[in-house]
């Protein structure tokens, strides 16, 4: 049966467990302000799907997403942070101390740090969910170098899916832009620069209902079928980036605090800190622009010390 037992006042809550949240952890904890830290229902965030990080400095021969969670975790855990896997069913930021409740008990802190990320949105295909890291990645910063002289399709119509496009023009042989509609939703001059760039094509009309070949463990390309003549063909290609955006994970906090209009969090200019004093962001979850481990990481240390300066000065 979930208890409602109250914790007592905690000086920082850290919700999220990816590289925002463990960096802030990190340096929260070795501020003696003995973080909590609570998991999340992916532990780790989207690093844990990513099989290997070649960007991350430090790191010369690369780490495997999970790795380098693992390692983070380690050392926040080594300076004292408390990590909870209990579900989260409310957050309360309306009065203070704030109060994190969930399914067994409630949490009192008088700051909270929200690192919960940003989750890619997928096309919903039980072949692109078992070729993930195997040929189908959400991130061609991440994962575009590891596709050179390889022929790859990016799916999406608007202004991300065609910056993935000409990005990965610097490694694959061609890229083909495959959207459902018959026109492109990017801006006007995204659109120029795609079209005229001599690697890419495009396939319009379109949608995937398979990615091949799940059987070999690799792509090897992709079953499209044509919106209006529904007609099937296979389009070989060894890599495939799916651009239809991200869903940032703010659900908990909806009609609490200022969200932009694709749900962001909003933070003040150059800093963590949101409209509610003691309440900051850090990582993909108020991030929209670039997505990474390392900006992640670098926000989450911001957090962790405009918290700690916050409970100075209060």
């Amino acid at each position: 049966m979930p208890s409602s037992t109250t914790h007592h006042s905690h000086r920082v809550l850290i919700l999220g467990s990816g590289c925002a949240g463990l960096t802030a952890a990190i340096y929260a904890a070795r501020a003696d302000l003995a973080p909590i830290l609570f998991e999340g229902p992916q532990p780790g965030g989207q690093l844990t799907i990513t099989t290997e990080v070649e960007n991350f400095p430090g790191f010369p021969e690369g780490v495997t997403g999970p790795e380098l969670i693992e390692r983070m975790k380690k050392q926040a855990t080594r300076f004292g942070t408390t990590f909870v896997q209990d579900q989260i069913k409310e957050v309360r930021l309306s009065t203070t101390p704030f109060e994190i409740v969930c399914q067994e008990q409630t949490y009192v802190g008088r700051t909270v740090i929200i690192a919960t990320g940003a989750s890619a949105n997928f096309l919903g295909l039980p072949s692109e969910k078992q070729l993930m890291g195997r040929g189908v990645s959400a991130c061609a910063t991440c994962d575009g170098f590891f596709f050179k002289d390889k022929d790859i399709v990016v799916v999406g119509g608007g202004d991300t899916a065609l910056e993935e496009a000409l990005f990965l023009t610097r490694f694959g042989k061609s890229v083909t832009v495959l959207h459902r509609r018959d026109s492109l939703r990017a801006s006007k001059f995204m659109q120029e620069r795609a079209r005229q760039h001599p690697k890419i094509r495009f396939h319009l009309d379109s949608v995937i209902d398979e990615v091949l070949d799940v059987k070999k463990g690799a792509v090897e390309g992709v079953l499209v079928r044509n919106v209006k003549s529904t007609k099937t063909s296979r389009l070989d290609c060894q890599g495939l980036f799916i651009a239809v955006g991200h869903t940032p994970n703010t659900q908990l906090f909806k009609g609490q605090i200022e969200l932009s209009p694709t749900g962001y969090l909003i933070t003040k200019p150059g800093k963590t800190a949101t409209e509610i004093p003691g309440v900051f962001a850090a990582g993909d979850v108020a991030d929209h622009v670039y997505r990474q481990a390392i900006t992640a990481a670098g926000s989450g240390c911001m957090a962790a010390i405009e918290a700690e300066r916050f409970l100075k000065d209060e």
